[in-house]
């Protein structure tokens, strides 16, 4: 389906819920069409959350003096393995702040044993490291990277995601270059940031088509408590942080890239819990991540505030149920894109 720049702002600054209704219709019949029913399930493990970067609305920056921190082991980070692979995840997410104490060879010798005993897709989500790092990385045996941009608009991102002393963000050139080593590359932005435009958020969808994304995550802007943009007096919000707002990107994005995986996010669940993700799965999504992370860290791992954690086990229920419950079904195997199948056939 062909939409065009003025149809996006359209339904981007539609009132009307029955226009969102027709978005969500459309978005998920092209679901349907390109990815199916099933619904991909990624094992979060948040193994560390110390962070180099000062981003001003994250819970685990640099800033954040408060932060109790930790790193997992490598022991700990494998029992994770072995559960989401007796889940029948097909996907392990390893993701941790920006933590340049963590030795490039560590995650090499990890990511070997996660592979030789589970052979689970391992997807990295370890923000912006050097060119030999990923490509060690990717020779260890991760298959996927996710790196989000967060807004196209480069002054508003340089306002909230301040650059390390002389290094300066370029996470589209990171993209790319991940692309070329032979990732599944995933990015994705967050919604209703103080000083976004609906102009921005078109841009963003068509970045996404640009650099021709295999994984597209989007979510509310939820800023940390005590954080700078937590008491944002110099941002003016334009664009509304909610869940409502935040499906219709993802139902753009659907249309946009109909072959990319895009998950029903846990910034949706933190707002309105079991009703945001199925709000997500039902405009366009086909991912869950339910959360692995042993509750000693995933408390710690605070980015925004009573961050929701999708955990089965903890939750006593099936989401394999749960999914047939309203027409879907759990996802089989790796769940790669169909993006990078198609481009490997």
């Amino acid at each position: 389906m062909k939409i065009t720049r003025k149809e996006m702002l359209e339904w981007l600054q539609s009132e009307n819920p029955l226009d969102a209704d027709e978005l969500f219709r459309i978005a998920d019949r092209i679901r349907y069409e390109f990815v199916g029913d099933e619904v991909h399930l990624r094992g979060l493990v948040e193994f560390s959350n110390y962070c180099s970067r000062s981003c001003r609305y994250c819970g685990i920056a640099a800033t954040s003096r408060d932060v109790q921190r930790y790193r997992m082991s490598q022991a700990e980070i494998l029992a994770c393995a072995r559960e989401i692979k007796k889940l029948n995840y097909g996907t392990i997410v390893l993701q941790s702040g920006e933590d340049w104490g963590v030795d490039t060879a560590w995650v090499a010798e990890l990511l070997r044993m996660i592979k030789g005993e589970t052979g689970l897709a391992i997807t990295l989500s370890l923000g912006e490291r050097e060119p030999k790092e990923f490509e060690e990385w990717f020779a260890a045996g991760a298959d996927r990277y996710l790196l989000r941009f967060e807004t196209s608009n480069q002054e508003l991102y340089a306002k909230i995601h301040p650059n390390l002393e002389n290094k300066v963000s370029d996470r589209f050139a990171i993209l790319r270059s991940l692309r070329k080593i032979g990732y599944e590359i995933g990015s994705g932005v967050m919604v209703g940031i103080p000083g976004q435009s609906y102009e921005d958020l078109v841009n963003d969808l068509l970045m996404f088509k640009k650099l021709d994304l295999d994984m597209i995550g989007i979510g509310p802007y939820i800023a940390a408590p005590g954080t700078p943009l937590s008491s944002n007096q110099e941002l003016r919000q334009i664009v509304s942080a909610t869940v409502s707002m935040a499906c219709k990107v993802v139902a753009l994005a659907r249309i946009v890239c109909p072959k990319s995986n895009i998950p029903s996010t846990t910034a949706l669940a933190t707002l309105e819990g079991a009703s945001g993700r199925l709000q997500g799965l039902s405009c366009g999504a086909n991912v869950l991540m339910p959360n692995v992370t042993p509750e000693q860290y995933r408390r710690l791992y605070a980015i925004y505030p009573d961050k929701t954690a999708l955990n089965e086990e903890e939750e006593n229920f099936s989401l394999a149920e749960w999914l047939e419950s309203f027409g879907r079904k759990q996802g089989q195997g790796r769940g790669d894109s169909v993006n990078i199948l198609e481009r490997m056939a």
